[in-house]
């Protein structure tokens, strides 16, 4: 009996159940979406747009020749190929030990206090300090 009634609800439900087609439709109208979108999609565009038509970026590549730019990126590559190999030489094992080093102008004062590993640098030829704190 209890499966006559299941069944008897079961078929009523298809007869009498309602649905209805899901269609997706896009906004952007060179996607097929509405022609009347557009003014809306460009005027966002333009209000999220940075640059300056104004603004004349040209100048900005004239400034910077190909041989220029290669020179620069050279003087980086050896710079750090350097900074490199002095930092193996001096903490060959991989672990920063405290105490003083002298690095060209740069003076490294590393010391150990309860926040990790304080490292101050000074740039000696111009007076700058920066300090760098390394958590435990």
């Amino acid at each position: 009996m209890k499966t006559l009634i299941i069944i008897l609800i079961f078929i009523a439900g298809i007869f009498y159940g309602k649905s209805q087609q899901l269609v997706y439709k896009p906004v952007n109208p060179a996607f097929g979406g509405d022609t009347f979108n557009y003014q809306w999609l460009l005027s966002s565009a333009n209000a999220q747009n940075p640059f300056d038509e104004k603004t004349d970026y040209s100048k900005l590549l004239d400034r910077v020749n190909s041989l220029d730019s290669f020179t620069q990126s050279l003087n980086r590559q050896i710079l750090s190929e350097l900074s490199r190999k002095l930092f193996e030489d001096q903490f060959g094992d991989g672990s920063i030990k405290p105490g003083n080093y002298l690095f060209g102008s740069l003076y490294l004062q590393i010391t150990n206090t309860n926040q990790g590993l304080l490292i101050n640098i000074l740039d000696t030829s111009t007076g700058d300090q920066s300090e760098i704190v390394i958590p435990k």
